[in-house]
Protein backbone atom coordinates (compact mmCIF):
# COMPACT_ATOMS: atom_id res chain seq x y z
CA UNK A 1 0.00 0.00 0.00
CA UNK A 2 1.26 3.45 -0.64
CA UNK A 3 2.18 5.32 2.02
CA UNK A 4 -0.27 7.67 3.59
CA UNK A 5 1.15 10.98 4.15
CA UNK A 6 1.19 12.35 7.31
CA UNK A 7 -0.94 15.72 8.11
CA UNK A 8 0.48 18.34 9.98
CA UNK A 9 0.50 19.42 13.24
CA UNK A 10 -1.95 22.10 14.16
CA UNK A 11 0.25 25.51 14.79
CA UNK A 12 0.40 26.45 18.24
CA UNK A 13 -1.51 29.39 18.45
CA UNK A 14 -1.58 30.04 22.35
CA UNK A 15 -1.94 33.50 23.67
CA UNK A 16 0.78 33.24 25.41
CA UNK A 17 2.82 32.17 22.86
CA UNK A 18 1.59 34.54 20.31
CA UNK A 19 2.35 37.41 23.10
CA UNK A 20 5.61 36.26 23.54
CA UNK A 21 6.92 35.64 20.26
CA UNK A 22 5.73 39.43 18.54
CA UNK A 23 6.85 41.01 21.91
CA UNK A 24 10.17 39.64 21.40
CA UNK A 25 10.31 41.44 17.43
CA UNK A 26 8.52 43.94 18.44
CA UNK A 27 11.70 46.29 17.79
CA UNK A 28 12.45 45.01 14.54
CA UNK A 29 9.18 44.04 13.53
CA UNK A 30 8.34 47.12 10.99
CA UNK A 31 11.96 46.93 9.55
CA UNK A 32 11.54 43.33 8.76
CA UNK A 33 8.35 43.49 7.80
CA UNK A 34 9.47 46.16 4.95
CA UNK A 35 12.61 44.44 3.97
CA UNK A 36 10.91 40.87 3.65
CA UNK A 37 7.99 42.26 1.20
CA UNK A 38 10.07 44.70 -0.26
CA UNK A 39 8.26 47.71 0.79
CA UNK A 40 5.20 46.17 -0.57
CA UNK A 41 3.38 45.23 2.26
CA UNK A 42 2.57 49.31 2.61
CA UNK A 43 1.26 49.44 -0.70
CA UNK A 44 -1.15 46.59 0.50
CA UNK A 45 -2.11 48.77 3.24
CA UNK A 46 -3.02 51.37 1.20
CA UNK A 47 -5.21 49.69 -1.11
CA UNK A 48 -7.19 48.25 1.58
CA UNK A 49 -7.96 51.94 2.34
CA UNK A 50 -8.76 52.66 -1.03
CA UNK A 51 -11.51 49.43 -1.10
CA UNK A 52 -12.65 50.10 1.99
CA UNK A 53 -12.63 53.99 2.35
CA UNK A 54 -13.53 55.75 5.45
CA UNK A 55 -16.04 58.94 5.33
CA UNK A 56 -16.10 62.04 7.56
CA UNK A 57 -17.20 61.40 11.34
CA UNK A 58 -16.77 57.83 10.77
CA UNK A 59 -15.77 55.16 13.66
CA UNK A 60 -12.75 52.80 12.59
CA UNK A 61 -11.21 49.71 14.74
CA UNK A 62 -8.14 48.18 13.45
CA UNK A 63 -7.68 45.01 15.80
CA UNK A 64 -4.20 43.17 16.11
CA UNK A 65 -3.63 46.39 15.07
CA UNK A 66 0.66 45.58 16.34
CA UNK A 67 2.34 48.85 15.58
CA UNK A 68 -0.36 50.96 14.06
CA UNK A 69 0.25 50.78 10.41
CA UNK A 70 -2.68 50.62 9.14
CA UNK A 71 -5.21 52.34 11.68
CA UNK A 72 -2.13 55.14 10.99
CA UNK A 73 -3.37 54.63 7.25
CA UNK A 74 -6.88 55.33 8.24
CA UNK A 75 -6.27 58.09 10.14
CA UNK A 76 -4.25 60.01 7.29
CA UNK A 77 -7.11 59.20 4.81
CA UNK A 78 -9.54 60.06 7.17
CA UNK A 79 -7.57 63.77 7.78
CA UNK A 80 -8.60 64.04 11.10
CA UNK A 81 -12.58 63.61 10.39
CA UNK A 82 -12.35 59.99 11.41
CA UNK A 83 -11.77 58.64 14.78
CA UNK A 84 -9.20 55.38 14.58
CA UNK A 85 -9.04 53.33 17.68
CA UNK A 86 -6.08 50.29 18.10
CA UNK A 87 -6.27 47.13 19.69
CA UNK A 88 -3.72 44.63 20.20
CA UNK A 89 -2.65 42.17 23.30
CA UNK A 90 0.72 42.61 22.98
CA UNK A 91 2.12 45.72 24.60
CA UNK A 92 5.19 45.67 23.15
CA UNK A 93 3.78 46.27 19.96
CA UNK A 94 1.71 48.96 20.90
CA UNK A 95 4.52 50.79 22.33
CA UNK A 96 5.95 50.73 18.82
CA UNK A 97 2.48 52.29 18.08
CA UNK A 98 2.45 54.66 20.58
CA UNK A 99 6.49 56.05 20.00
CA UNK A 100 5.18 56.39 16.45
CA UNK A 101 1.81 58.66 17.10
CA UNK A 102 4.15 60.28 19.60
CA UNK A 103 6.94 61.26 16.75
CA UNK A 104 9.74 59.37 18.42
CA UNK A 105 11.89 56.49 17.41
CA UNK A 106 9.87 53.73 17.45
CA UNK A 107 12.80 51.25 17.08
CA UNK A 108 13.58 52.46 20.84
CA UNK A 109 10.20 51.72 22.11
CA UNK A 110 9.92 48.28 23.17
CA UNK A 111 12.19 48.64 25.43
CA UNK A 112 10.68 51.19 27.13
CA UNK A 113 8.35 50.81 30.29
CA UNK A 114 4.58 50.37 30.58
CA UNK A 115 2.48 53.83 28.86
CA UNK A 116 1.95 56.04 31.32
CA UNK A 117 -1.22 58.41 30.65
CA UNK A 118 -0.08 61.71 30.10
CA UNK A 119 -2.18 65.08 29.23
CA UNK A 120 -1.36 65.59 25.56
CA UNK A 121 -0.22 62.05 24.75
CA UNK A 122 -1.06 58.94 23.18
CA UNK A 123 -2.11 56.33 25.78
CA UNK A 124 -1.67 52.24 26.04
CA UNK A 125 -4.84 51.27 27.74
CA UNK A 126 -5.10 47.96 29.29
CA UNK A 127 -8.88 46.38 28.53
CA UNK A 128 -11.12 46.86 32.16
CA UNK A 129 -13.71 44.52 33.06
CA UNK A 130 -15.60 47.36 32.82
CA UNK A 131 -16.52 46.46 28.95
CA UNK A 132 -19.83 49.28 28.66
CA UNK A 133 -17.54 51.63 30.73
CA UNK A 134 -14.56 51.84 27.81
CA UNK A 135 -17.09 51.80 24.99
CA UNK A 136 -18.63 54.91 26.52
CA UNK A 137 -15.47 56.81 27.37
CA UNK A 138 -14.45 56.16 23.43
CA UNK A 139 -18.16 57.40 22.15
CA UNK A 140 -17.35 60.26 24.20
CA UNK A 141 -14.66 61.10 22.26
CA UNK A 142 -15.85 64.15 19.56
CA UNK A 143 -15.58 64.20 16.21
CA UNK A 144 -14.47 67.57 16.24
CA UNK A 145 -11.85 68.90 16.05
CA UNK A 146 -9.95 66.34 13.91
CA UNK A 147 -8.30 63.90 15.74
CA UNK A 148 -4.57 63.86 16.04
CA UNK A 149 -2.54 60.76 15.57
CA UNK A 150 -1.09 61.31 19.04
CA UNK A 151 -4.53 61.27 20.39
CA UNK A 152 -5.15 57.73 18.50
CA UNK A 153 -6.56 55.24 21.63
CA UNK A 154 -3.94 52.00 21.71
CA UNK A 155 -5.69 49.41 23.77
CA UNK A 156 -4.17 46.12 24.78
CA UNK A 157 -6.98 43.75 24.27
CA UNK A 158 -7.66 40.18 23.22
CA UNK A 159 -9.53 40.19 20.37
CA UNK A 160 -11.57 37.55 20.97
CA UNK A 161 -13.09 39.86 23.92
CA UNK A 162 -13.12 43.05 22.45
CA UNK A 163 -14.08 45.77 25.34
CA UNK A 164 -16.62 47.63 22.80
CA UNK A 165 -20.26 47.42 22.92
CA UNK A 166 -22.20 46.07 19.89
CA UNK A 167 -22.57 47.85 16.62
CA UNK A 168 -20.00 50.66 17.84
CA UNK A 169 -17.84 51.24 15.02
CA UNK A 170 -18.46 51.81 10.83
CA UNK A 171 -15.33 50.23 9.75
CA UNK A 172 -13.35 46.98 11.65
CA UNK A 173 -9.98 45.87 9.83
CA UNK A 174 -7.34 43.64 10.87
CA UNK A 175 -4.37 43.67 8.86
CA UNK A 176 -1.97 40.22 9.09
CA UNK A 177 -3.47 39.48 12.04
CA UNK A 178 -6.29 37.01 12.11
CA UNK A 179 -4.53 33.85 11.43
CA UNK A 180 -2.89 34.58 14.60
CA UNK A 181 -5.99 34.53 17.05
CA UNK A 182 -6.55 31.31 18.71
CA UNK A 183 -10.04 30.54 17.66
CA UNK A 184 -10.42 32.20 14.22
CA UNK A 185 -14.07 32.07 14.21
CA UNK A 186 -14.42 34.20 17.70
CA UNK A 187 -12.16 36.42 16.09
CA UNK A 188 -14.55 37.10 13.42
CA UNK A 189 -17.64 37.05 15.33
CA UNK A 190 -16.11 39.62 17.92
CA UNK A 191 -15.28 41.86 14.91
CA UNK A 192 -18.14 41.73 13.44
CA UNK A 193 -20.59 42.35 16.97
CA UNK A 194 -18.58 45.37 17.62
CA UNK A 195 -19.26 46.51 13.94
CA UNK A 196 -23.00 48.39 13.35
CA UNK A 197 -25.13 46.84 10.84
CA UNK A 198 -24.37 47.78 7.23
CA UNK A 199 -20.66 48.76 8.05
CA UNK A 200 -17.54 46.52 6.45
CA UNK A 201 -15.54 44.53 7.96
CA UNK A 202 -11.92 44.17 6.32
CA UNK A 203 -9.35 41.16 6.65
CA UNK A 204 -5.74 41.54 5.12
CA UNK A 205 -4.12 38.18 4.82
CA UNK A 206 -1.13 36.22 3.70
CA UNK A 207 -2.33 33.82 0.82
CA UNK A 208 -1.14 31.08 -1.13
CA UNK A 209 -0.87 32.46 -5.02
CA UNK A 210 -3.26 29.77 -7.13
CA UNK A 211 -1.42 29.88 -10.27
CA UNK A 212 1.67 27.94 -10.97
CA UNK A 213 4.72 29.30 -11.29
CA UNK A 214 4.36 30.78 -8.87
CA UNK A 215 2.21 29.04 -6.60
CA UNK A 216 5.30 26.48 -6.32
CA UNK A 217 8.03 29.20 -6.60
CA UNK A 218 6.80 31.75 -4.05
CA UNK A 219 5.94 28.28 -1.33
CA UNK A 220 9.91 27.98 -1.83
CA UNK A 221 11.05 30.89 -0.77
CA UNK A 222 8.41 31.36 1.58
CA UNK A 223 9.01 28.15 3.35
CA UNK A 224 12.35 27.66 3.09
CA UNK A 225 14.16 31.02 2.73
CA UNK A 226 12.29 33.94 4.19
CA UNK A 227 12.42 32.15 7.92
CA UNK A 228 16.13 31.66 7.68
CA UNK A 229 16.63 35.54 6.60
CA UNK A 230 14.02 36.52 9.50
CA UNK A 231 15.31 34.75 12.12
CA UNK A 232 18.64 35.73 11.37
CA UNK A 233 17.58 39.24 11.68
CA UNK A 234 15.04 39.06 14.25
CA UNK A 235 17.45 36.95 16.55
CA UNK A 236 14.15 35.56 18.34
CA UNK A 237 13.95 32.61 20.20
CA UNK A 238 10.67 31.77 19.45
CA UNK A 239 11.00 31.35 15.63
CA UNK A 240 8.51 33.56 14.62
CA UNK A 241 9.56 33.06 10.99
CA UNK A 242 9.14 29.44 10.95
CA UNK A 243 5.75 30.45 12.76
CA UNK A 244 4.54 32.58 9.68
CA UNK A 245 4.59 29.62 6.80
CA UNK A 246 3.07 27.45 9.16
CA UNK A 247 0.54 29.52 10.50
CA UNK A 248 -0.35 31.21 6.76
CA UNK A 249 -0.62 27.22 5.79
CA UNK A 250 -2.83 25.98 7.96
CA UNK A 251 -5.08 29.26 8.12
CA UNK A 252 -8.28 29.43 5.86
CA UNK A 253 -7.92 30.85 2.70
CA UNK A 254 -10.27 32.34 -0.38
CA UNK A 255 -13.38 30.43 -0.70
CA UNK A 256 -12.83 29.00 3.22
CA UNK A 257 -12.44 32.49 4.62
CA UNK A 258 -15.35 34.08 2.95
CA UNK A 259 -17.49 31.16 4.41
CA UNK A 260 -16.10 31.44 8.05
CA UNK A 261 -17.10 35.56 7.70
CA UNK A 262 -20.59 34.88 6.16
CA UNK A 263 -21.20 32.12 9.24
CA UNK A 264 -19.61 34.97 11.73
CA UNK A 265 -22.67 37.50 10.32
CA UNK A 266 -21.07 39.03 7.54
CA UNK A 267 -23.01 39.16 3.97
CA UNK A 268 -21.38 40.45 0.45
CA UNK A 269 -18.13 39.25 1.13
CA UNK A 270 -15.75 38.82 -1.59
CA UNK A 271 -12.11 38.38 -1.52
CA UNK A 272 -9.58 40.42 -3.58
CA UNK A 273 -6.32 39.31 -4.51
CA UNK A 274 -2.99 41.53 -3.90
CA UNK A 275 0.28 41.02 -6.23
CA UNK A 276 -0.91 37.65 -7.87
CA UNK A 277 -2.23 36.48 -4.75
CA UNK A 278 0.62 36.74 -2.39
CA UNK A 279 -1.83 38.38 -0.23
CA UNK A 280 -5.68 39.16 0.09
CA UNK A 281 -8.13 40.89 1.27
CA UNK A 282 -11.48 39.92 2.30
CA UNK A 283 -14.87 42.43 2.52
CA UNK A 284 -17.78 41.83 3.87
CA UNK A 285 -20.93 44.07 5.39
CA UNK A 286 -22.32 43.07 8.26
CA UNK A 287 -25.99 41.87 8.05
CA UNK A 288 -28.95 43.94 9.76
CA UNK A 289 -30.81 42.42 12.45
Amino acid sequence: MPATATPPLPVDKSGERVRRMFGQIAGRYDLLNHLLSLNIDKRWRRKTVRLVPPAPGMRVLDVCTGTGDLALAYHAAGQGQVEVVGTDFCHEMLEIARQKTAGRNPQKAATGGRAEARHGSPETTNASPQHNALGAALRSVPSHPPQRASAIPWIEADSQHLPFGDDEFDIVTVAFGLRNVADTDAGLREMTRVCRPGGKVAVLEFTTPRRQPLRGAYGWYFRRVLPKIGQLLARNRESAYDYLPESVGQFPQYEQLVQRMEAAGLGEVKFHPFTLGVATLYVGAKRAK
